[in-house]
């Protein structure tokens, strides 16, 4: 059975994990912000599945809808938010990179209170 990790902003299951890379599943609820944060070891393709996602990458601001994607380079700085009050984000994840750890998040904002 996959295992859903909870969030302050939704959750998220992995959905696959190799060396090369990791794929997960990412919900983030009405009104989820995700924390601005980057990574020193990978970089991230996000393929929206349900939903409408704001996406901010380096202070840019991007939208994408269902069966678009974006790219985010390793160490921009990055954050999506689902602005919808009553539909649910879902986007598929997919990292690429050296090292697939948690750890590897560094945090410049977060509404939710966390740090590193």
């Amino acid at each position: 059975m996959i295992k859903s990790i909870k969030k302050p902003w939704g959750s998220y299951v992995v959905l696959s994990k190799s060396k090369n890379f990791l794929i997960k599943k990412i919900i983030v609820n009405p009104e989820g912000v995700l924390s601005y944060q980057s990574h020193n070891f990978r970089s991230e393709h996000w393929i929206i599945i349900e939903g409408k996602a704001t996406v901010i990458i380096n202070n840019r601001t991007y939208y994408r809808s269902e069966n678009e994607n974006i790219f985010i380079p390793k160490k921009s700085k990055h954050r999506v938010l689902n602005e919808s009050s009553k539909k649910k984000l879902i986007f598929i994840e997919v990292q690429k990179g050296s090292k697939f750890l948690e750890s590897d998040i560094k945090r410049y904002s977060d509404i939710y209170g966390r740090t590193i």
